[in-house]
Order: structure tokens, then C-alpha cells, then sequence
């Protein structure tokens, strides 16, 4: 069945309908080069559609608040907050004032980027690549709740107790609840799981000692992309769209495909800062295809600008037949991308000039 037949709604005229809420064309959108290297490189990706200093404050000082709650980030909460991870969220959901709803949504990001942190990346951290498929399969069950009789619910509660990371997914997890529905829920559930999944794939590399193809890795990436964090974004600015619509194949294709261009920012800007042996796209490409670190970047940039052209034309199509709700669900897509790369070039995780402050 096509999409034309089973998404129905009045079509726009052209790509600026795709953005009504924000009254802006493609071409205004899209803002030139990439803030950071590669500077001879076009990024083809819209910017940010709102700057707010002073909500993205609140938000990031309510957030290291959490975190120092639940006991990640111990002695690092300063790192943490020059971060800006609750900027990161107001940039990305421009349409959202409530410092309660971004809040919830940077409680679920920092969860994962710390998980990431702690259990895939960061040795000093306690990182090691031949546990994680335990540590993340025993994490899940906090995230999507495993049932047990309750002698050995006792045991599991008892080890949750004792996590850091533990305890930030059940605090994050129990505030989506009061705004997510139980099939919004679900998504972010199901999402999870297909990212502990490539986290799992990650840890073969580093424990075989191996790098991927250039193939390979970006199936990774599709797994390991943005979506955790995108998925909320009906949440966020308090409607639903249906499963019907977001699990239909044309949409989860647009979706993936802008998540996956998000993540390939990623890959452009933490290269810097990321040891010998993390992967990034440049770096795979570089020893897989013996490109040199400029050619590499530049390779990059071609295929995260395929990705987002991709998009584009089928953000139009699907924004042409589907419901006001998916035609909205699409450009927060778009605005969540430009937040995301204003919070890339500028956060202070990547670039020492990236205080939030």
C-alpha cells in the first residue's frame, strides 16, 4: 500500500509548507558552512530556529541538579554543565517554553550519552568492552521493566540500587511517564534496545581489535543514531503521532534517514576530542579507504548531505499526503536537526569556546 493511499491530509504547496509553524523556507534554512572543520565544507543542514541563553540556563542548572542526585558524573559535574546538554534540548525543540518537558527530555539524553560513557567508552569511568552486552541487557531491564517473582526481583532491585546509571534511566524513565503515552512509551523503549544493541556491536570491535568497513560502521550508526532523543519529540510539544503513521515504512525511512544525518554531525565534530581508538566515520574511512583526514571530512560531509537531501524529498512527499500531525512531527524533525548542529559547533564537550554561559 503507498503512502498516498493510507497517509491522507491536504497537500502543500511546496517545501516552505513543510515548515508552517516556523514561517521559513529550505533555502533560509539551510545556513552555509559547518561552524567548525571542515570549513571549506558545505554542510547541507538547517540551523537552529531558536537561540533562548536563559531558558537553555535553567535547564542545564536544573539538570546538573539531577545528576548530582542520582550519582553520575561525580566530580565531573562542572564538565557536565559547560556540556550544556539542557541547551542542547532547548535548541532542538524550539516550539517547547516548558522548562519541565526539557528537562525530562535531558534527563533521558544525558542517561544515554552517560551510559555510553560509562559502561562503552571511558575507561577511568569503568568502561570495558567485554561486559557490555551484560551491563546494557541488565540495564534494559530498569528501561523496559523485567518481571520477576520476588525473591530474585529483590536481587535485581539490590543491583539497580548500586548503579549510578541505574538509577538516572529509572528517575529519567519515571518523568517521561507523566507526559508520555504508553505507545509513546513503547517507541522510546524499543529505541533503547536497538541502541544497546549497537553499543553491543561497538564492543566486538574493541574486543576483537578490528575496524569495521566504511559499510558496517554506518549500519552501526543506523543503529547508533539520534533517534533515542528524536523519538520524544511529539512528546515534548504534547501531541502523539500515531503508531499507524509513525511506524509506517515511508516515515520511519524519512525518520531514520534524519537521524542518522544528525549523528554523522557527531562523527564530524568529537573526532577531535575522542582517543585513538574510538570510531568515527573520518577515522574508518581513513583506515579503510586510505583517504588523508581532509579527504576523509570532506567524504563525510558528501554522505551526511546525501542523507539530509534524502530527507528533504521525502519529508515533501510524506508532508504532501499525511495527516497535520505528521506534517508537524516532520518539521520538529527539521528543527530538531538544526538545534542539534547549532549544539554540536558549540558545546563545550567538543570546542573549548563552547560554554553555555
Amino acid at each position: 500500500m503507498s503512502v498516498v493511499t493510507d497517509l491522507r491530509g491536504a497537500p502543500p504547496s511546496d517545501l516552505r509548507r513543510l515548515l508552517p509553524t516556523f514561517g521559513m523556507s529550505a533555502a533560509r534554512a539551510f545556513l552555509g558552512p559547518l561552524v567548525s572543520p571542515p570549513s571549506d565544507n558545505t554542510l547541507f543542514c538547517p540551523d537552529a530556529v531558536r537561540d533562548d541563553p536563559a531558558l537553555g540556563d535553567l535547564v542545564d542548572d536544573m539538570l546538573v541538579d539531577w545528576a548530582r542526585q542520582v550519582g553520575i558524573y561525580e566530580g565531573r559535574l562542572d564538565k557536565l554543565r559547560s556540556y550544556g546538554f539542557g541547551r542542547y534540548m532547548m535548541l532542538a525543540h524550539p516550539a517547547v517554553n516548558d522548562p519541565d518537558r526539557l528537562l525530562m527530555a535531558s534527563k533521558c539524553l544525558v542517561a544515554e550519552w552517560a551510559t555510553d560513557d560509562y559502561y562503552v567508552d571511558e575507561i577511568e569511568l569503568g568502561a570495558d568492552p567485554a561486559v557490555v552486552g551484560s551491563r546494557l541487557s541488565r540495564l534494559l531491564s530498569m528501561i523496559d521493566p523485567a518481571r520477576l517473582v520476588p525473591r530474585y526481583a529483590a536481587d535485581m532491585d539490590a543491583y539497580h540500587r548500586l548503579q549510578p546509571i541505574s538509577e538516572a534511566f529509572r528517575s529519567a524513565v519515571e518523568h517521561l511517564g507523566r507526559y508520555a503515552s504508553p505507545s509513546q512509551m513503547g517507541r522510546f523503549q524499543h529505541q533503547m534496545a536497538i541502541l544497546f544493541l549497537a553499543w553491543t556491536q561497538e564492543a566486538d570491535w574493541h574486543v576483537n581489535r578490528r575496524t569495521p568497513p566504511v559499510w558496517e560502521y554506518l549500519v552501526q550508526r543506523h543503529l547508533n543514531s539520534y533517534l533515542p532523543p528524536m523519538i520524544l519529540i511529539d512528546v515534548l510539544a504534547g501531541y502523539e503521532l500515531p503508531a499507524h503513521e509513525f511506524y509506517h515504512p515511508d516515515v520511519r525511512r524519512a525518520f531514520t534517514t534524519a537521524g542518522n544525518a544528525a549523528v554523522l554531525v557527531n562523527d564530524l565534530h568529537s573526532g577531535p576530542a575522542e582517543s585513538d581508538t574510538d570510531y568515527n566515520l573520518p577515522r574508518v574511512l581513513s583506515l579503510q579507504e586510505g583517504l588523508s583526514g581532509a579527504e576523509a571530512l570532506a567524504r563525510t560531509v558528501e554522505i551526511h548531505n546525501e542523507l539530509m537531501h534524502d530527507f528533504v524529498g521525502l519529508a515533501t512527499q510524506l508532508s504532501a499526503v499525511g495527516s497535520p500531525n505528521l506534517r508537524r512531527f516532520l518539521a520538529d524533525t527539521w528543527a530538531w536537526v538544526g538545534g542539534s548542529r547549532r549544539w554540536h559547533a558549540t558545546t563545550g564537550r567538543y570546542h573549548n569556546h563552547g560554554s553555555t554561559r
